[in-house]
């Protein structure tokens, strides 16, 4: 049986198990969870947090990652300002990025989601408001949701992966985790 674990990664944690060079002063996966042979499905770039999907399984982790299985992926999103209607259509429709349009995305505005606090905390100016948006995508391009939000007009400040298809960080503080049983559908 394959296993899965759900991690609650960190701000600064790299998304591997070790630091390729040795060098960097960021921890890594191995410094949170001490499960030998699983692998993340997918990543999380070291300034975002939130779940992320580790398994033993090469299927299912592709299963998981590979952007041809469309598998939605959710975001609380702190952005700067406050996204107007079109702003959110347009995030809708899909963005035009450098590495072209992204796929339609589901996008709300949503109240602080009051979630822990970020170590370092975000950069807060006074004189620019700031408001946080749920994003749902079905691909998973290089800091896509950075670039999406960027292209609207709203830069990220904060971005916390809340669910990834079934699985939702709901219970687990930074740096826990848990195991779960792999739907017999999965495999």
């Amino acid at each position: 049986m394959p296993r899965l674990i759900l991690l609650n990664k960190p701000y600064g944690v790299l998304c591997q198990f070790t630091d390729p060079g040795g060098t960097s002063a960021h921890a890594t996966l191995a410094d949170h969870v001490d499960v030998p042979g699983v692998y993340p499905a997918g990543r999380l770039d070291t300034d975002s947090e939130g779940l992320l999907v580790l398994t033993d399984d090469g299927r299912l982790q592709a299963r998981i990652a590979d952007p041809r299985y469309k598998l939605e992926k959710t975001y609380l999103v702190q952005v700067e300002g406050l996204p107007d209607e079109a702003a959110l259509e347009a995030l809708r429709r899909g963005v035009r990025l450098k590495d072209g349009v992204t796929r339609p995305a589901k996008a709300r505005l949503i109240d602080d989601p009051a979630l822990w606090p970020r170590d370092p905390p975000i950069r807060v100016r006074k004189s620019v408001p700031d408001s946080w948006i749920e994003l749902t995508i079905s691909e998973g391009r290089n800091r896509q949701v950075r670039r999406m939000t960027a292209a609207v007009g709203h830069p990220t400040l904060r971005l916390v992966r809340w669910q990834v298809g079934e699985w939702t960080l709901e219970g687990l503080a930074p740096g826990e985790w848990r195991e779960v049983k792999v739907p017999s559908s999965r495999t």
